[in-house]
């Protein structure tokens, strides 16, 4: 049965992820991330495509974009990890494949859900181990959201408006992580979990 495809339009928002295949590593070292993070801005710019939270974990990836432009926002990891992919390989002396498949993507089609993905994405490395506090992990935009980073990879109207009060946001995540899950009605797990 093919995949069905996620229909990309002008102003809506997309969760865009995927894994390394196997459940291996995509990311080895600080630079991996960095070097993915400058492609991501690079094209993000060129398509028309905002960031609004992410979070590069070892072997996975959250993405959460709002597509501004015409150019379909499923060009962004179509682009930017492909080139990763052939960086990450010549640097490794690898070959083959790096992620499990097909980017998934999912429209975002409410607030709730909208507001629960950021939350989640920002949430994944304390649920994973990775960090004892939100703060801890510097490969998200976290720390863009609560004013402690002044990162380019995030829309801070978007945040100004959802959550005009760092702390505010900061008690939103926790509840998140003192019930990770404990999904809003409507919100499958399988759509948001590729660890």
């Amino acid at each position: 049965m093919p995949r069905r495809r996620t229909q990309f339009a002008q102003g809506q928002y997309y969760h865009i992820y995927n894994r390394g295949v196997e459940r291996r590593p995509i990311f080895r070292e600080e630079e991996n991330y960095l070097y993915l993070l400058r492609l991501v801005k690079e094209y993000t710019g060129e398509l028309g495509v905002t960031v609004i939270a992410y979070c590069l974990m070892p072997n996975h990836y959250h993405v959460l974009v709002r597509q501004d432009g015409e150019k379909r926002a499923g060009l962004l990891p179509q682009l930017a990890f492909n080139r990763y992919t052939k960086a990450f390989n010549k640097r490794y002396g690898r070959t083959g494949t790096l992620f499990e498949g097909r980017y998934r993507s999912v429209w975002v089609d409410r607030t709730e859900y909208l507001f629960h993905l950021c939350r989640y994405i920002h949430a994944n490395p304390v649920k994973a181990g990775l960090a004892s506090r939100l703060e801890e992990w510097p490969f998200s935009n976290y720390l863009e959201w609560v004013q402690k980073r002044k990162g380019t990879l995030v829309d801070r109207e978007f945040v100004a408006e959802s959550f005009p009060d760092a702390d505010e946001y900061r008690e939103f995540v926790l509840e998140v992580l003192e019930a990770f899950d404990t999904l809003p009605e409507g919100i499958e797990p399988y759509l948001l979990d590729a660890r």
